[in-house]
């Protein structure tokens, strides 16, 4: 079965920083096969006979504990979710001049439980929705350090989520769909 591993946290301000191509070799020590990155910033695609998400952070984060010296959470979600996700993406998400964003909450949280923790999305400033594991969230440049969803960073819910832009995002889908 195809997964996506999505590291928090890695090659970010020169922190916690990770080749990818021995990132690839770690995992593929682990026994996934077919593991590919996508940029620099931990999107991890491979296939796995385990599949039991919580299972595959489990071995995800201690294999690259061991490996690289530091510990980095990992969000994972299968290749058939994030499409499935995608294709319930509300309407006005990726469209226009705004900032797009896929908030893909970690487990054992939930998409409603970060929300919830955030607070009610300020609706002159954002738009939000979620389906499953991820949230969905646009901003208009010019509003956007107005925004709840601009100052997660420090809060408790940060550490329960990791973010790509939808470029990302999307790109993931891609390749997901071209395994």
């Amino acid at each position: 079965m195809r997964f996506i591993a999505l590291l928090r946290g890695i090659n970010v301000g020169g922190n916690n920083k990770v080749a990818m191509t021995e990132l690839k070799a770690c995992l593929e020590a682990e026994g996934f096969t077919d593991v590919t990155t996508y940029i620099n910033s931990g999107n991890v695609l491979f296939d796995s006979q385990e599949t039991d998400t919580v299972n595959l952070v489990t071995i995800c984060e201690a294999a690259i504990e061991k490996r690289f010296g530091f510990h980095v959470v990992c969000s994972i979600i299968s290749a058939d979710d994030l499409l499935n996700a995608l294709d319930h993406a509300p309407k006005w998400w990726n469209k226009g001049d705004a900032k797009h964003n896929a908030i893909f909450v970690i487990a054992p949280k939930t998409a409603e439980e970060i929300m919830t923790e955030v607070g009610e999305a300020k609706h002159e400033y954002e738009q939000v929705a979620a389906y499953h594991p991820i949230i969905f969230w646009t901003a208009p440049l010019k509003t956007f350090s107005r925004t709840r969803y601009s100052k997660i960073v420090g809060t408790r819910a940060y550490q329960f989520v990791t973010i790509r832009n939808a470029n990302t995002t999307l790109k993931l889908a891609e390749l997901c769909q071209q395994a």
